[in-house]
């Protein structure tokens, strides 16, 4: 098992407080050797003896099991096996001992790592337009023709000694001329570039916000709170009926009109998800063509951004939200999750979860919900005293971009880079539609139950290409006797195991055919 800041946490929580490693052990009832086990990181603690160890040492037993920073130690692995530091051994634990003794040291750390990331990728597309960009080329061309023209006529009036008066002054015009000439080049690339969009939000943007609610486990009791109210509005138009008193909650009581627009491509590039609000004229336009499970959907959102404004403003003014670009996708985010919320309330989507073993199209039918919305809910069932069975989630497109991920505590999932090319995620865009459950285990002994799926959204006209994504739940294999999925697996055989890693760079499986990176552990040994 993966060593954990458990131990050295206790240590310096002990240290901290003055209290000798004979009298801690004094108190939990157990030897000073094994208490010093426990710190070393070569023994466990779990159960009633890490509550009794968070009660001597007066702190949260969450903080003090390193829950909440065990995606932190992951980064930092993945961080150390970057090419930039293949020069340098970290040492097997240095990422849970900076963690332990240093937390805010390793946030920096990632943060200046994330920084030079963004500058790299900005670097590599930048040199990407120079290639490409036939306007750029021929700008940078033309700046380099007039920049030596400029050189040669300064060289020609610095060294010579006797020019004719006529002959100075043709120099000087030329010198003029070009210099001119460089000016409008030059303000020409400025124009060209002030009005070119971005397309790409930075990537700090989305990891900003991906670490807020990965902080939260997903789980927004208050949110849960204000579905519930939200909800209740909108059946208080007396329309039985769901998707008719949300139309009607809308125009009547938030008067926001809703559209159809006829579809053209021009028009299908300004909508995501087939919808769009209008809030300069208070209007949700929805492509003629769009699902009722996607009308319902962005319905609710919408709703919910209007309704429950106040408490989505609390929520993302959370200090680690510090930019109005990541409260802005925050608040995008979290109004989806109080919509999903409302569409399938905790309770009895938890009790159906149980009763139908988190059969996901079960669920599908009975709460009339797309698969990607239902796996997203599953994810958030983390009440306490109600929680369902903890899943990791991960969506990717057919490129292998992942473009939404949430780990669990001992699910390695990495930030940086690529994933294991043999997750099954990649391998369901070849059966379309087909749910493939797999168990999987990694080099540490670690097994999951790996259930994915690709989904496939409708083009909006016949002239464009579908959107396939692929989606994965990932839950520990200790829970998977709770899911549907097990059925027919054998858990104890060897046969069947899909043996994979995290990334190429941090696995160790050295003999892997798929591996396209060497591994970090390999890297620090000089091999």
């Amino acid at each position: 098992m993966k060593p954990t800041v458990i131990g050295i946490r206790i240590r310096e929580q002990r240290k901290r407080i003055g209290l000798t490693q004979a009298a801690m052990a004094r108190e939990l009832g157990i030897s000073p050797a094994y208490l010093n086990l426990i710190e070393s990181n070569k023994r466990s603690v779990g159960g009633g003896l890490l509550k009794r160890v968070a009660s001597i040492l007066d702190v949260n037993l969450q903080t003090l099991s390193g829950a909440a920073e065990q995606r932190l130690s992951d980064d930092l692995r993945a961080l150390s096996a970057d090419p930039l530091f293949d020069n340098v051994d970290p040492g097997e634990n240095f990422a849970e001992e900076i963690i332990a003794k240093h937390p805010e040291w390793a946030r920096m750390m990632l943060i200046l790592y994330q920084a030079y990331l963004d500058r790299s990728r900005a670097l590599s597309v930048m040199s990407d337009r120079l290639n490409r960009d036939t306007q750029l080329q021929t700008s940078v061309h033309r700046m380099l023709t007039h920049l030596t023209s400029i050189r040669s006529v300064s060289e020609i009036l610095n060294d010579a000694e006797e020019i004719e008066i006529n002959q100075r002054q043709r120099f000087h015009q030329l010198l003029q001329t070009e210099s001119v000439e460089l000016t409008n080049v030059a303000q020409e690339l400025v124009s060209y570039f002030s009005t070119q969009k971005s397309t790409n939000p930075t990537a700090a943007v989305a990891e900003k916000v991906d670490e807020f609610i990965i902080s939260r486990q997903n789980y927004f009791p208050e949110l849960e709170r204000a579905s519930e109210e939200l909800l209740k509005e909108i059946h208080n138009t007396g329309n039985n009926e769901l998707d008719g008193a949300l139309q009607e909650f809308l125009t009547e009581k938030l008067k926001i009109d809703i559209r159809n627009e006829t579809i053209s491509k021009d028009k299908g590039a300004r909508y995501k998800n087939q919808s769009r609000m209008d809030k300069d004229n208070n209007t949700l336009f929805f492509l003629e063509n769009a699902p009722v499970i996607t009308r319902r959907f962005q319905m609710m959102r919408v709703a919910s951004e209007v309704v429950c404004k106040q408490a989505l403003e609390k929520i993302v003014s959370d200090p680690r939200l510090s930019s109005f670009a990541a409260r802005h996708q925050a608040k995008r985010a979290l109004a989806s999750y109080i919509a999903s919320a409302a569409l399938m309330p905790y309770d009895f989507f938890m009790e159906t979860a149980e009763t139908h073993r988190y059969d996901i199209d079960v669920l599908q039918q009975k709460f009339n919900a797309g698969y990607e919305q239902v796996c997203h809910r599953l994810v958030t069932l983390r009440k306490p005293g109600a929680e369902g069975v903890p899943f990791a989630f991960m969506r990717a497109d057919p490129s292998g971009y992942v473009s939404k991920r949430f780990p669990l505590t001992r699910f390695p999932l990495p930030r940086y880079g690529h994933v294991c090319p043999l997750w099954p995620i990649f391998s369901t865009f070849q059966f379309p539609g087909k749910i493939a459950r797999n168990i999987a285990e990694f080099p540490n002994g670690d097994r999951f139950l790996m259930i994915s799926r690709s989904v496939r959204k409708p083009p909006i006209t016949f002239h464009d290409p579908p959107v396939s994504l692929a989606i994965m739940l990932v839950c520990d294999i200790i829970h998977g006797d709770r899911l549907v999925y097990s059925e027919g697996l054998d858990f104890k055989s060897q046969k069947n195991l899909l043996r994979v890693g995290p990334s190429c760079n941090q696995c160790a499986y050295a003999e892997c055919q798929h591996r396209q990176e060497s591994p970090w552990t390999l890297m620090d040994n000089g091999h």
